[in-house]
């Protein structure tokens, strides 16, 4: 179940964007006012489901009287051609509601599909597939929804929710080691505090602070068993920058705890899914 918090304004928003002020022109001026109408949403390419309960949503925004009945479920895998869902109600009303929901629901099947490759790509080395903060603006907690339905794992889902140092935090603060203690002070003990490095150097001073988790960033494969032997287990590490389906074992080999992958949610292609009536 998603909060609908996460989306209720953000369909809301979306469709008066297409609506405008005058509706949709195309099906008010050729379908009948009460005809009634049902069909079937289906997958054109195969993948991972996520977002049906919204695009159910987009319906009922539109009509309360529109239905959509899932046919299976979110995190399930479907192949091109497959059935996922069926709709029913006023045509007019399914029209109108089209296009919102298939974008959201390919959006969120493209977020769910990319991920799932990247966590089979690893699958018995033990590293996880983390998002990270690069989502879409307005559908962050979709697209980290869609992530988790893909088989991965979610990152701070904002600045709000844990501490991650970067160079420019260590640059304006004057080093790693006040950062991190004006960070714990600030947050205490039940935030994560995490810090980026790039170098062998920089995890030597991390090591001796009370972060949680390192960052490992843009580091090659070398430089990266190193620091996980540095670390050996003394808290959580992450590697991050350049990570791709081909090179994402080569780096989990090394023995790093999570992987963040921005490209499953800034790049994920869309997942083709289409709204066929039924006559």
């Amino acid at each position: 179940m998603i909060d609908r918090a996460a989306y209720v304004d953000l369909v809301g928003r979306a469709l008066a964007e297409d609506l405008g002020a005058v509706g949709d022109l195309t099906s008010d001026s050729c379908v009948p006012e009460e005809t009634q109408a049902h069909g079937t949403l289906v997958a054109r390419s195969a993948g991972i489901v996520a977002g049906l309960e919204v695009a159910a949503h987009v319906f009922e925004a539109i009509d309360p009287a529109s239905t959509l009945t899932a046919i299976v479920s979110d995190g399930d895998r479907v192949t091109a051609g497959q059935s996922i869902a069926t709709v029913a109600g006023l045509a007019r009303s399914l029209l109108r509601a089209e296009r919102t929901a298939l974008n959201i629901l390919g959006r969120m099947s493209g977020v769910a599909t990319a991920t799932s490759l990247f966590v089979a790509a690893v699958e018995g080395t033990g590293a996880r597939i983390s998002d990270t903060r690069k989502t879409m603006p307005g559908m962050r907690l979709l697209d980290k929804y869609a992530v988790s339905m893909g088989g991965g794992v979610n990152h701070r889902l904002g600045l709000f929710d844990a501490v991650l140092i970067k160079d420019n935090h260590i640059s304006a603060i004057g080093g790693i080691e006040p950062a991190v203690k004006a960070a714990r002070e600030r947050v205490g003990p039940e935030v994560m505090v995490e810090v980026e490095v790039e170098t062998l150097q920089q995890l030597e001073v991390v090591l001796g602070t009370e972060a949680d988790r390192v960052l490992l960033d843009n580091m090659d494969l070398e430089t990266l068993r190193l620091a996980v032997e540095m670390t050996a287990g003394q808290m959580v590490t992450e590697a991050s920058g350049g990570v791709t389906l081909d090179n994402v074992r080569s780096i989990a080999s090394t023995g790093v705890d999570v992987i963040s992958v921005g490209w499953i949610t800034h790049s994920a292609p869309q997942m083709d899914i289409a709204l066929d009536f039924l006559t």
